[in-house]
């Protein structure tokens, strides 16, 4: 499929989402929406990828809504029907990258401001360059996150730094955003990709069943008791032991080489 707000790039395992609409530091329109759903779609089902890293082209990350395009922005005033419809049609992306089977990665690369936050979030990590900066900045508008930021925002910075993020609109940079554990690493932007690369590529070598029941428990446990959690945990490990990889894991260990993981 051709998109013409982002990009999609597949190569060695990995799958780079790319929002591209650099001249407007990656504002989100509603074709941009359209195709990130889409793509986000193409990529979980494509069996040879098996890491999705989402990025913005340019200076930015993404700057939030372009808000020409949606309610409160220009002329005409939407009903709340037609924006709670908005709303939930941007809320499949932050759904799409969080329940996708495969690991998500962030790569942010500038400004992430808005809805660019909760998508960024969304991913399961995060790598930043210097450039990156965080602002969830509804609340400035008379508004609240609506793509998941309230769920997202005290799961990654804690209760209190998370409402303070939510309540102030304030900014937070990349080194107070790493040392919080928002950011899982911070480099030099000229290094950004190829650090990001580095650890998608790592994930891509690891095994992926074993990857995709980690990440489904991992999330499934926030929601749920430690007992609950731990039957889930034996019903996944039996799964994942019974896999061709968990053999050849165990056989490369016996051989002292590295193992070759095939998703089976």
């Amino acid at each position: 499929m051709s998109y013409e707000t982002i990009t999609v790039n597949k190569k060695e395992h990995i799958a780079i989402i790319t929002l591209n609409r650099p001249d407007k530091m990656n504002a989100v329109n509603p074709q941009m929406v359209n195709e990130l759903v889409a793509a986000l779609r193409e990529v979980a089902e494509d069996s040879d990828v098996r890491v999705a890293v989402l990025t913005g082209a340019g200076r930015a990350f993404c700057s939030g809504h372009d808000i020409s395009y949606f309610a409160g922005g220009g002329e005409e005033q939407r009903s709340p029907s037609q924006t709670a419809e908005q709303v939930r049609r941007v809320q499949k992306i932050s759904l799409a990258l969080q329940k996708m089977e495969k690991p998500t990665i962030a790569m942010v690369n500038g400004a992430t401001l808005g809805i660019g936050c909760d998508f960024a979030f969304a991913c399961d990590m995060r790598v930043g360059s210097y450039d990156a900066y965080f602002a969830s900045g509804f609340v400035r508008m008379g508004a609240i996150p609506g793509a998941g930021g309230t769920w997202f925002y005290t799961r990654l910075m804690g209760l209190g730094r998370g409402l303070e993020f939510l309540f102030t609109g304030d900014s937070l940079p990349a080194e107070a955003a790493e040392r919080i554990g928002v950011l899982n690493k911070l480099v030099p932007a000229e290094d950004l990709e190829r650090e990001t690369m580095e650890l998608a590529q790592r994930l891509v070598k690891g095994p992926p069943v074993a990857i995709r029941l980690a990440k489904m428990q991992a999330y499934k446990a926030l929601e749920v008791d430690l007992e609950t959690a731990l039957e889930m945990a034996a019903t996944g490990q039996a799964v994942a032991m019974s896999t061709e990889d968990h053999r050849e894991a165990a056989t490369a260990f016996r051989q002292k080489r590295e193992a070759q993981f095939k998703g089976r």
